[in-house]
């Protein structure tokens, strides 16, 4: 940060009031420039919303708007080019701008507050912000990841490997139908951030500190501008309301559990123990001590950012739950929580968006772990079943040839027909044809089936609804 051993040379613009100057220390402690300054394209576009808005109405005349406007353009560009001097003393992003658009423009300057408060300045910026970042990074890297997970699937619909309950060969499935598993997580991801968007999208300005304003102001003009969608009907709850930076962190949360899950399958899958799956270097590192390793860093990386977003939720959570009506000091810890959430979520999305497409299968070893475990002994429950016996029935002669195939070391499919019917004598030659992994996987042809058809046409309908958006 610049300029911060000058903080007290400059003037507070809200210092009237007090008989002493505020304490060095309390001044540093209760500053927030240094990390709500991330926020001052919004602090501009809404001071320019409203500075035309106060036009309309007649509080300001045009050539104010117009200095108002060139200065805010000038104000934007000194910061964008790293000239602007930030002040401790000025607090926060709001009244850093303004003092710096009234030392170019002078009294009009003063002017630009006219009808708001930092309060409900503050609840707007917040918004414009996470809108933005919502609709320019959030939503294209979770596009990108859904697209990067469909083309893995369409490519691995037939490349058998084990499915697996309690991390324990369950029953044969394919690759593709395990990537639309994900897929269909990240989706439900999706319509949860489209859903807290919109009411995300509500303007709270207007509101000023929290009982409104008696200028005439137009915040419907003002939604307009800003692209708002509704605007809060309420002063008190429209300043103090942060309900949409907790409902986008327990979004956030919810996607980082979900890359987490994928993150540890990723993890287990690199490993020499189930090498299912190779991941290209750039996504790997080594040790410094072992020359043989390839780390699998970028998932687990996102594995541990998990708790840090069930952290920030904890925290806004906490912040929020017991402050009355209407705005507190307390709310500027909303900021630091909100902002790595969207850092991480961001940073995340792009990593598994850029990785998974690069994803290569092992598919000789996913199929022959898949053969172990007799994964295709519900397949014979079933085929017993067809035969007319009671499913219960069927289980347990299918236990007795599990525990035989253990005893013996015989997966199902090498026992020979007449060890099969042992266990019961309406077993026939046919049984072969479901106890083969690609009979399996095929006998599951209908709609969230594991059959590499249904897989196909999973991905077709998936790339349907997302071209509809």
């Amino acid at each position: 940060m610049s300029d911060q051993t000058n903080a007290h040379n400059q003037a507070k613009l809200s210092s009237a009031r007090f008989s002493e100057a505020t304490d060095a220390f309390v001044e540093a402690f209760t500053a927030s420039i240094g990390f709500d300054q991330r926020l001052y394209k919004q602090d501009i576009q809404g001071s320019l919303a409203h500075a035309k808005m106060l036009a309309k109405v007649g509080i300001l005349n045009e050539q104010e708007l117009t200095d108002i406007e060139s200065g805010l353009a000038q104000v934007q560009s000194d910061i964008e080019a790293g000239k602007m001097e930030w002040s401790i003393a000025q607090e926060d992003i709001h009244m850093n701008i303004e003092a710096r658009l009234t030392d170019l423009i002078g009294v009009t300057g003063k002017k630009l507050h006219t009808g708001r408060s930092r309060n409900d300045q503050i609840a707007t910026d917040i918004r414009l912000y996470l809108r933005d970042e919502i609709d320019d990074v959030i939503l294209p890297e979770l596009q990108r990841l859904r697209e990067g997970l469909l083309g893995l699937a369409e490519r691995e619909a037939e490349a058998i490997m084990p499915g697996f309950t309690h991390l324990q060969s369950a029953q044969p499935v394919t690759f593709g139908h395990h990537m639309l598993a994900w897929y269909e997580m990240i989706t439900r991801d999706v319509e949860r951030l489209q859903d807290c968007r919109k009411r995300l999208n509500t303007l709270p300005l207007g509101s000023a500190a929290l009982a409104g304003t008696t200028y005439p102001i137009d915040r419907t003009l003002t939604a307009e501008l800003l692209g708002f969608e509704r605007i809060s009907q309420n002063s008190l709850d429209g300043v103090s309301d942060r309900d949409f930076a907790i409902e986008f962190t327990a979004f956030a949360s919810t996607l980082l559990m979900h890359l987490s899950r994928f993150s540890e399958e990723l993890v287990l899958w690199t490993s020499a123990q189930f090498d299912f799956i190779d991941l290209p270097d750039r996504f790997c590192t080594g040790s410094s001590i072992m020359p043989q390793k390839k780390n699998p860093d970028v998932p687990e990386l996102v594995r541990g950012k998990t708790g840090r977003v069930y952290g920030h939720l904890m925290s806004l959570l906490t912040l929020m739950k017991s402050q009355p009506l209407a705005y507190n000091k307390d709310n500027q810890e909303d900021k630091e929580p909100l902002f790595d959430t969207v850092d991480t979520v961001a940073g995340s999305l792009r990593a598994f968006a850029d990785m998974v497409p690069a994803i290569e299968v092992k598919r000789e070893n996913t199929y022959e772990s898949a053969r172990k475990g007799f994964s295709t002994a519900t397949d014979l429950a079933d085929y017993l079943v067809n035969k007319g016996l009671p499913f219960r029935d069927a289980h347990e002669a299918v236990g007795l040839a599990v525990a035989h195939g253990i005893e013996t070391g015989q997966d199902l499919s090498e026992m020979s027909l007449d060890t099969l019917k042992r266990f019961h004598d309406t077993i026939e030659s046919d049984v072969y044809d479901v106890l083969t992994l690609e009979g399996s996987v095929a006998a599951r042809n209908h709609l969230g089936g594991t059959a590499p058809e249904q897989v196909k046409a999973a991905v077709k309908r998936a790339r349907q609804a997302m071209a509809q958006g």
